[in-house]
């Protein structure tokens, strides 16, 4: 008895430590991300010039994550100046306040504050302000959608501060809001001088100076709750496999406006408009799940040599157009996709010799913004799989997938032991049941008979 009570306390204080890490706040491990092990947005800061008092430095922002990109509003990149530095101007960018200035005469500097917030220029700015790779508000796309526009840029005239690299301090304490919370920042780390190919490619230059900042993102900053879920159908069932309920929260009956009823007379009353560098939490329809966007595969056609499936992408958020949105999917039958029908398509293979899964995005101009919830949120495609002979199977919830990313975040999915299942294999999952309650009864009964 006395083994039996110290193994149950020492189970219990076991879920407690491990409930304590997990809420505790960001650990390394937590922005790890294994379908993207390497990705991270690295914040490179050039001096390209000194000047009398400080120097002239190109920040640029690349966002090497394979398939989490940086939506609208855009990026905020903020830090604490070293020492008592100013910013006298800048191209491509702004700070978001200019704090106080008083104490200068003549010239006003850009921003005086210790701790900047610095946002994107909107795009038609004019000319004379902007440089390579800016003015896009903020947005930046992902590494495998495109490369050409997963980056932007500014310039900034730093002053008080060091004109030689002994003399130049690195700033501190780094933040990325892309646009809300989530993002962590290592320490500015001095690196080797970052060189410029000219355009004839025939001269490099080189920065007097360069440090870079890495920031990782993890989910469990971003948002104390899941932002999507999956359900699930099949042409071989008509179960339609729900969100699992209370997936992204749970809605307050007791406390109405947590969420939206679809069917209310004022809807549009509580529908914010915050503006264009505003950032605000999701506005979700009720639902059961209360999900902002939930994600339905559906196993639509079985053919002799090939199987489709339709997926649909449903906006249940009132605040947010989720632009440049994409869908990550991981299934085994990936490395035998044979088309898809209204989607970008491109594999994502971490593990050189792994390829089941894929990266999905809207076509340009086409269905690459997902309208907020209403009758035109949502967006579909459909996805026409070869069979492989040695591993195809509607059997055991084989045909749905193993795991779906939307915009970077894991969705919840229904549990495996709801799948819809063949007709067959649910008819025998029943027989099987009565077979074991009969012979639970037919044991129970000779036990008893012996006693």
């Amino acid at each position: 008895m006395g083994i039996l009570c110290s193994s149950s306390i020492f189970f219990k204080f076991g879920i407690s430590i491990i409930i304590l890490i997990a809420f505790s706040g960001y650990t390394p491990s937590e922005a790890y991300d294994p379908l993207d092990p390497t990705g991270n947005i690295t914040i490179k800061w050039d001096i390209i010039t000194w000047t009398g008092d400080g120097y002239v430095a190109t920040v640029t922002i690349y966002n090497f994550q394979q398939y989490r990109h940086i939506q609208a509003p855009g990026w905020t990149v903020g830090w604490s100046w070293a020492k008592r530095e100013v910013i006298w101007g800048m191209n491509g960018g702004q700070t978001t306040e200019q704090g106080d200035c008083s104490k200068f005469k003549g010239n006003i500097p850009h921003c005086c504050k210790k701790t900047p917030s610095v946002v994107d220029l909107l795009p038609g700015s004019p000319y004379n302000q902007q440089i390579a790779n800016c003015c896009r508000g903020g947005v930046i796309n992902s590494w495998a959608q495109d490369p050409a526009t997963a980056v932007s840029a500014f310039q900034i005239t730093v002053g008080q501060a060091g004109t030689t690299n002994k003399t130049v301090r690195v700033p501190k304490n780094f933040t990325l809001k892309a646009p809300g919370p989530g993002y962590t920042c290592s320490p500015g780390k001095i690196v080797k001088p970052t060189r410029f190919i000219g355009n004839d490619k025939r001269r490099v230059t080189q920065a007097l100076m360069t440090w870079n900042v890495t920031c990782t993102y993890s989910q469990f900053l971003a948002q104390k709750t899941p932002t999507c879920c999956v359900s699930l159908s099949s042409f071989y069932n008509s179960t339609i496999v729900p969100c699992p309920t209370c997936s992204c929260g749970c809605r307050n009956i007791s406390q109405p406006g947590n969420c939206v009823d679809p069917k209310g007379p004022r809807i549009a009353s509580v529908i914010s408009n915050p503006g264009k560098n505003a950032y605000i939490p999701p506005l979700v329809q009720c639902t059961n799940h209360m999900c902002p966007v939930r994600i339905h595969w559906h196993v639509k056609v079985n053919y002799k040599a090939y199987w489709r499936v339709k997926v649909t992408i449903t906006n249940f958020n009132y605040n947010m157009n989720y632009s440049q949105w994409n869908l990550v999917v991981q299934h085994p039958n990936f490395d035998n996709l044979t088309q898809t029908f209204s989607f970008n398509y491109k594999p994502l293979t971490p593990y050189a010799s792994i390829n089941d899964t894929g990266i999905l995005w809207g076509i340009k101009f086409y269905n690459d913004l997902l309208m907020q919830a209403g009758p035109f949120g949502n967006v579909q495609s459909e996805l026409l799989f070869q069979k492989e002979a040695s591993a195809f199977t509607f059997e055991k919830g084989w045909a749905f997938p193993r795991r779906i990313y939307f915009n970077g975040d894991n969705c919840v999915m229904p549990p495996p032991d709801s799948y819809p299942w063949l007709p067959n294999t649910g008819s025998h999952k029943l027989i099987g049941s009565w077979f074991a309650a009969i012979a639970l009864l037919l044991t129970l009964f000779l036990l008893h008979g012996n006693l």
